[in-house]
């Protein structure tokens, strides 16, 4: 899949509860804002990129991509991010990434766009091993195509909120990541500040 076909977003519209109701994507990482991270990171495997935020939106749109707020006010948690990207996506595939996983792969949105080609699939999701050693679906790591915005739409203006229960009404590939190919701590995501500070540290 080209690059070029894909716009890529970087979802920071969430509320950082577990973060004591920070701006998580604001938060230091390594000297730089994590959210910036995770753009900083997407950008090389996409053609454009932008960023969803409900707070702050002028220290977001400091980063130099378009910044795009949840349409619905009611916090629907990562589908509000899919569906802000799938209304204002301009190429025939969206790539996700949440802000709070600063070492996802840097060939993530080429491996999620091979499976989905080779699978005729209109949504490809990471799988990795989490910290029991399990292997589990990471459903806001998603490369879905642009025409299942109005499905989105539909699914939560019904009051749908689950990704799984989305995506399961659709062609779905889950592609495998994790070592020896991939960091250990590709798809950790950093929920409170002591999360992040040993995230830090090689």
């Amino acid at each position: 899949m080209d690059a070029q076909q894909v716009t890529g977003i970087v979802l920071a519209g969430g509320r950082g509860s577990r973060m004591g109701g920070v701006d998580k994507g604001l938060q230091n990482f390594n000297g730089m804002p994590l959210a910036l991270h995770a753009l900083l990171r997407l950008q090389p495997q996409v053609g454009e990129s932008m960023v969803n935020a409900n707070r702050n939106l002028a220290a977001y749109e400091s980063f130099g991509v378009p910044v795009w707020p949840d349409a619905q006010t009611d916090y629907a948690g990562p589908l509000s991010g899919f569906l802000a990207g799938l209304e204002q996506c301009g190429t025939p595939w969206l790539a996700t990434v949440p802000c709070d996983s600063p070492l996802f792969p840097t060939d993530l949105v080429q491996r999620l766009g091979e499976a989905a080609e080779r699978e005729d699939a209109e949504i490809a999701m990471a799988s990795a091993p989490e910290a029991d050693g399990q292997q589990r679906t990471q459903p806001v790591f998603c490369l879905l195509r642009r025409e299942l915005l109005e499905s989105l739409v539909r699914f939560t203006h019904g009051g749908g909120r689950k990704i799984d229960q989305w995506t399961g009404q659709h062609r779905t590939v889950v592609v495998p990541f994790g070592p020896p190919r991939d960091d250990p701590r590709a798809f950790f995501n950093a929920n409170t500040l002591a999360e992040l500070r040993a995230l830090e540290r090689p």
